[in-house]
């Protein structure tokens, strides 16, 4: 991540959470209403969709702290300073406290990363947060089975911010529940069926977010053991980068998001493992691969991909 390179992040992002149409809404309406989506969403109410808009928010924030010297810095600073107003969050949380099952678990997964970003800076929208995190306890005692998709539903990406946020700002009660769900859902996982990767829309690889997941969860040497009971070898389907055929269309746009994911998970992974360990090798070498491949297609000219795909880059750079 060089000076260069966060600008033209930072002008991809800007430019998406300030755009309020057009707009994906979430909204179950419960009785007869006239309400645009920005004043139901008045800090996150760009970016296509809520969730986007949030981690448009989280790249920002993290432009800002690896490299606060770019020229849009000043516009980044007066945007937090817009939509971090107490107000504006005070209006989140309530709509989120009302619609308690309102961007489960992807946008709760991603608020959380941006709360514990801002948590290093003069912004904050921990009202906020602390209704996403209730939102956790309540749940996931009643979620019996994981959802294994490569989209936003997947649990256990919804579960790996989470947990770093709760270890961040030493929320004890989130961080317990979420390792006794993973530990409950994933650690009994031997042969992932990675062959049969991706799917047609996937922006999350199922089994290396999963891992990912579980490298925050247990001990390097049982990581490693259970790792390896996983996923023996990493097969062709995971080595080699998704083709996209349409960077027009948004589902198939997708596709580029997952090449940056595999790529952040295949690292992290990893450096979760001991350098002599084979699938170490593997894994640097196929994340080499997919971030190359990524990286080249953030910028695409086309929204589908470019309201959300800077997050995805900043996190794999970062």
């Amino acid at each position: 991540m060089n000076a260069d390179a966060a600008s033209r992040l930072a002008q991809l992002a800007l430019a998406a959470v300030r755009r309020e149409y057009p707009h994906k809404l979430d909204h179950v309406v419960r009785e007869p209403e006239s309400v645009g989506h920005r004043a139901l969403h008045p800090a996150f109410y760009g970016a296509f969709d809520w969730h986007s808009a949030v981690h448009g928010h989280w790249t920002l924030a993290r432009l800002l702290l690896v490299a606060p010297d770019i020229p849009e810095a000043d516009a980044i600073r007066a945007l937090f300073d817009e939509h971090f107003a107490a107000d504006n969050i005070e209006r989140e949380a309530a709509y989120c406290r009302d619609h308690p099952g309102f961007e489960r678990m992807y946008g709760w997964a991603w608020l959380l990363e941006l709360a514990r970003e801002l948590a290093r800076t003069s912004w904050g929208i921990q009202p906020l947060a602390d209704v996403i995190a209730s939102h956790y306890l309540a749940f996931l005692p009643k979620q019996a089975y994981p959802i294994r998709t490569g989209t936003h539903n997947n649990t256990a990406f919804g579960l790996g911010f989470a947990l770093d946020y709760a270890r961040a700002v030493k929320h004890q009660a989130l961080a317990d529940v979420i390792e006794g769900r993973a530990r409950l859902y994933f650690a009994g996982d031997v042969d992932a069926p990675a062959q049969w990767e991706p799917g047609g829309d996937d922006f999350l690889s199922p089994s290396l977010v999963e891992a990912d997941l579980m490298r925050r969860v247990l001990s390097p040497s049982r990581f490693a053991a259970w790792l390896h009971a996983f996923l023996p070898a990493l097969p062709s389907s995971l080595r080699e980068p998704a083709t996209v055929g349409d960077r027009t269309d948004g589902k198939l746009a997708h596709l580029d998001g997952l090449n940056l994911s595999r790529a952040w998970c295949m690292r992290n992974i990893a450096a979760a493992l001991s350098p002599h360990d084979l699938l170490r090798e593997q894994l640097e070498a196929a994340a080499d691969t997919h971030a190359t491949e990524g990286l080249a297609h953030v910028a695409t000219g086309d929204y589908a991909g470019e309201h959300w795909l800077a997050s995805f880059a900043v996190l794999l750079l970062t």
